[in-house]
């Protein structure tokens, strides 16, 4: 009894706060699209894995809580009240589960959006006043400021954004990999016309939010220092080691191929922050600097092993130095 009293107690704050607002998304039709698409895979998902009863009991809350949410309708609330008064403890995890999980994909799509939304100002040379590169190099050029001197502003500088742990941290790595992967093949959709590669890619989607319904949400073992420093590295695969070049280029470009100087240097505390973790000592900031070294070293093995497939240049056409020849 005292589990099921927790789940409605849990259901009542979640069934308010689950689904986008229309009025708050109102003339954003590709965000209320994308959020319709991802309601419509979960709402398949939780079909086929949890049967068509549970579908529908999720949908009736739905349409309940919307109703006396938004629209203030008193019998949609006292039948809702009923509703969830009635479930079991099983019925109620479903219940829970399925607005967790459409939150969860809610904030992709939400997430995603504005840098849609820049990315297509910025391919059309609008100038939105939003920080970026192109509005911060408009700004210095309007004030007189050569490439010549923030390129010496630049050598001077240094940023170093650190990383921290968060033993806190309750999701699984597995549930934010899957996330990334919705993330992307979601941002892949706007640049995609026929009718075959939206349908392969709807049908990628759904296989990842089938995935997702399946995965656990929550870790329900605290996590090892070790954790903390996988967790951290996967976003130096997954972002910092691609993005940092492309930052550098662009900004070179916009120096007018001036040399970018090394003025941004990441850092992490994870593995090696004597903040009071019993944990962490002298052996895992060995693990945390080894595994530092063997992500960067992989990443930059694979570079140069697509791009020695990339070059497929002769020696009878193009010659080379013998300084090269000798790294051959």
């Amino acid at each position: 009894m005292q589990l099921e009293a927790q789940a409605q107690e849990k259901l009542v704050t979640t069934t308010a706060a689950a689904g986008a607002d229309p009025e708050a998304l109102k003339g954003d039709e590709s965000l209320i699209d994308d959020i319709r698409l991802l309601g419509r895979l979960l709402g398949d998902a939780v079909r086929e894995h949890e049967g068509p009863t549970a579908f529908e009991r999720i949908e009736t809350i739905r349409r309940l809580s919307v109703a006396a949410s938004r629209n203030g309708d008193a019998e949609a609330d006292r039948n809702l009240d009923a509703l969830l008064r009635a479930l079991t403890a099983e019925e109620a995890r479903t219940v829970i589960r399925a607005f967790s999980y459409f939150s969860h994909l809610a904030n992709i799509a939400e997430d995603l959006h504005p840098l849609q939304q820049r990315a297509r100002a910025q391919a059309s040379g609008a100038f939105t006043g939003a920080p970026s590169l192109a509005t911060t190099f408009a700004r210095l050029r309007k004030a007189a400021v050569g490439a010549g001197k923030i390129a010496q502003a630049l050598a001077r500088g240094w940023i170093s954004p650190v990383l921290t742990a968060h033993p806190t941290e309750v999701r699984r790595k597995s549930l934010l990999d899957a996330e990334h992967a919705i993330f992307k093949l979601l941002a892949a959709r706007e640049h995609m016309r026929g009718k075959a590669e939206r349908a392969q890619n709807e049908m990628q989607l759904r296989a990842r939010v089938s995935q997702l319904w399946q995965t656990e949400l929550l870790r329900h073992s605290r996590l090892t220092v070790r954790d903390e420093i996988e967790n951290t590295l996967s976003y130096y695969r997954s972002t910092f080691l691609r993005e940092i070049p492309r930052l550098y280029a662009d900004i070179e470009q916009r120096l007018e191929g001036l040399r970018v100087p090394p003025f941004l240097r990441m850092g992490a505390w994870v593995g090696g922050d004597r903040d009071g973790n019993p944990n962490v000592t002298a052996e895992s900031l060995s693990t945390a600097l080894r595994m530092q070294c063997e992500t960067a070293l992989r990443f930059y093995l694979v570079e140069v092993h697509e791009l020695g497939a990339e070059l497929s240049i002769s020696r009878r056409y193009a010659g080379c130095t013998k300084a090269l020849e000798a790294l051959a």
